[in-house]
Order: C-alpha cells, then sequence, then structure tokens
C-alpha cells in the first residue's frame, strides 16, 4: 500500500493572478518612468539625472519583490515599523536601498541607523542629534535629507510637515556638523490644493541657497504621483512614487512610528 503523500491541490487562477499583478506592475513602472524621462528632457535634462523611489507604504512585501525584479533598486516608507519589517522579509534580495519619507520620532531614530536608511524627513535639531548619536554608536554613516515645509492652503505652515525655510540654512550646518550623518540635499511635498510649480520652483532656490555652502549636497527629493513633472522642471534629482506605480492605496500611512 503506498504511503505517499497527496499532491497539494493545483490553483491555476492564483498563478494567473499573480502573473497579472506582476504584468500591472510592469506596465506602471514603464509609465513612471517614460513619465519622468519625458518630463527632464522637456527641461533640458538626463532623465538618468531623476532617481524613482518607489513608495511602498502598505503594500505588501510581495508586491515589492515583484517590482525588484523589474529592475526597480531605491524603495521609500513612511513608518518605521513598516520597513524594518519588509528589509527582513525580503533580506535575501541584493540591493535595495530602502528610504524613510515619513517623519520620525528620536526614540526611532536608532533603530532606522540600524536598517541602514536613508532619512528624508530631518526637520529639526533634536533628531539630528539622535541619529547622530545612534550613528556614532554603530559606526554607521546614515545619509539625510533636510525635509521643508513649503506651506498649505491660505500659507498654513506645517500641513505636510517639514522645517520653515528660513531654518533650513541652519539645520544644514547642524548636520554637516554632526559625526556620522552626511547631508544629502532637501526633500518637500507640495502643498495641498495648489499649484506645485511655484512652490517647487522656491525649493530648488533654497537648494541652491544650502549648495552653497555644502557643496555636496545636491539631490532634491520632491515629486509624487500627481506632480513628478513640476518637480522635475524645477530640479528634482528624485521624485517618490506610490500610486501610479501600486494602485490606489486601501488605508492611510501616518508618521514614521
Amino acid at each position: 500500500m503506498s504511503t505517499s503523500r497527496p499532491r497539494p491541490e493545483v490553483r491555476p487562477e492564483r498563478a494567473r493572478g499573480e502573473e497579472d499583478g506582476v504584468l500591472r506592475l510592469a506596465e506602471n513602472l514603464q509609465a513612471v518612468r517614460e513619465r519622468i524621462d519625458a518630463a527632464a528632457r522637456a527641461a533640458g535634462r538626463d532623465p538618468a539625472s531623476v532617481r524613482l523611489l518607489a513608495v511602498s507604504k502598505t503594500r505588501p512585501a510581495e508586491d515589492v519583490r515583484a517590482l525588484a525584479g523589474l529592475g526597480q533598486s531605491d524603495f521609500a516608507e513612511n513608518r518605521v515599523q513598516e520597513l524594518a519589517g519588509k528589509a527582513a522579509d525580503l533580506a535575501d534580495l541584493a540591493g535595495l536601498r530602502w528610504h524613510l519619507v515619513g517623519q520620525l520620532q528620536r526614540n526611532k531614530a536608532a533603530a532606522v541607523v540600524r536598517l541602514g536608511a536613508g532619512v528624508h524627513s530631518v526637520d529639526r535639531v533634536s533628531l539630528v542629534e539622535a541619529l547622530s548619536r545612534a550613528a556614532d554608536r554603530d559606526e554607521r554613516t546614515v545619509e539625510v535629507h533636510l525635509q521643508v515645509d513649503l506651506g498649505g492652503p491660505e500659507g498654513e505652515l506645517g500641513s505636510r510637515g517639514g522645517a520653515h525655510p528660513d531654518e533650513v540654512p541652519g539645520l544644514a550646518d547642524a548636520v554637516a556638523a554632526a559625526p556620522g550623518l552626511r547631508l544629502l540635499g532637501l526633500m518637500a511635498v507640495a502643498p495641498r490644493g495648489e499649484d506645485p510649480a511655484p512652490a517647487f520652483a522656491r525649493l530648488a532656490e533654497l537648494a541652491a541657497r544650502v549648495r552653497a555652502d555644502h557643496p555636496a549636497a545636491v539631490e532634491l527629493s520632491a515629486g509624487m504621483s500627481g506632480d513628478l513633472e513640476a518637480a522635475v522642471t524645477a530640479g528634482a534629482t528624485e521624485v517618490r512614487v506610490g500610486t501610479a506605480l501600486f494602485g490606489a492605496r486601501p488605508l492611510t500611512s501616518g508618521p514614521g512610528k
């Protein structure tokens, strides 16, 4: 009498669904890259000068794996806990670069440093100090962007997070002087409900001021699914795209907890 185990049930519909999902991601990735290339050429820029960060917040690790298989290397998360989980799940993949784009609490700074992620949301001196202590303790170098508040409806500040523009030069000096930190440049989110072009132009002017004192701070992280063209026109070197790659999100993601 045979004692062999029964074969697992074959579910071709699941395989087809996975293939369809990868195909959708491939089509979306191509479309986003074509948008970036077209915007760069229209601005007289080399398309290779703009890096795509895939914002994978709320998305399963399987989607990140699939997109990585299509050649995408840079992924961004809003929350430290979600970043840590995906980094662990995908530890077998070589060449992934992780970025934290959500607001970061000081008590989570050490966790981000251990993950080796870049931090795009440095907005206060106390956070600079916390990251520096953790980097020095772990003998790491942490790449950081300063997040700039570009304002909001009726000029309200704080609606999208970040430091007031007047505070940014001093914050840049603090990062440059902090052991274990490397200042890459600036990051910002366009104000809600407004033409993003004027805000991105202000950001570019501020970035030029920072570069005058810190020539290595050449990165400008700006632009998302709905406004990446305006950001590239203003000189963005990095665009952070989620919805246009993965589709509409069922959940929202808050600060980098």
